[in-house]
């Protein structure tokens, strides 16, 4: 962010917004690789140029890196049958489409959520580490919050829990003065001011949004504001 705003003279935003969430047109293209609905190559990279793709990673990886990428990043209860079933299948051949690696995962499933895929929690979690979007976020929001000019708001809409526990800590953090043992000859005016201050509680899609795109039912919108005046803790 700090380069492309530099390469058009700008310094300070008064805003940024992160939305978080896989476009739909990613989704429902299939030579993406992202969807299990439409059978493609099993890429799943934002990127495609750059990068290790989904069947490349699980052509190599161990069985309990499997398991603990899918366990982490898709809050697969099944996580071990999962990456067992998936090592078993690419000793028989490669896993190279998103068919195929539905199909496994279906098998390695016992139970699911009404209406919900088996092979859903699966695709996220790979997704999430093919692109490394987690880390992406951690750089992204202190960066954002340092280009906001005061009063300039930061907002993010993110559309899983992993997402949106490193925004709740991250605004969260940034928010809370630093507190001094008890007995330190310091007034609470000479203390380092936040940085940013929450703005409301989370927002969640009502039940008309939802019904109007049923793909805003997990999105989670949070906002903070930078704070007016210096100096700012780090």
């Amino acid at each position: 962010m700090r380069r492309v705003l530099a390469e058009r003279g700008i310094e300070r935003v008064a805003g940024v917004l992160l939305d978080l969430g896989v476009s739909s047109p990613q989704l429902e293209e299939p030579a993406r690789g992202f969807s299990f609905v439409r059978d493609g190559p099993l890429d799943m990279r934002m990127d495609p140029t750059r990068g290790e793709s989904a069947a490349d990673w699980l052509a190599r990886a161990e069985q309990e890196e499997i398991r603990e990428v899918i366990r982490n990043y898709g809050e697969e209860r099944f996580a071990q049958s999962v990456a067992a079933a998936i090592v078993a299948a690419r000793g028989r051949e490669p896993l190279r489409t998103t068919r195929q690696l539905a199909e496994v995962v279906g098998r390695a499933v016992r139970t699911r959520e009404p209406g919900q895929h088996p092979a859903t929690r699966t695709f996220q979690a790979l997704r999430i580490h093919v692109n490394q979007e987690l880390e992406e976020l951690a750089l992204a929001l202190p960066e954002a919050a340092d280009l906001l000019e005061p009063g300039g708001r930061l907002a993010v809409i993110s559309f899983h829990s992993l997402e949106d526990r490193i925004v709740k800590t991250f605004i969260r953090e940034r928010s809370t003065a630093d507190r001094l043992p008890r007995g330190v000859p310091v007034r609470a005016s000479e203390l380092p001011k936040p940085q940013l201050a929450a703005v409301g509680r989370a927002v969640k899609a009502g039940e008309a949004e939802v019904r109007r795109n049923p793909r805003a039912r997990s999105a989670v919108l949070r906002a903070a504001e930078k704070a007016a005046s210096g100096p700012w803790r780090a």
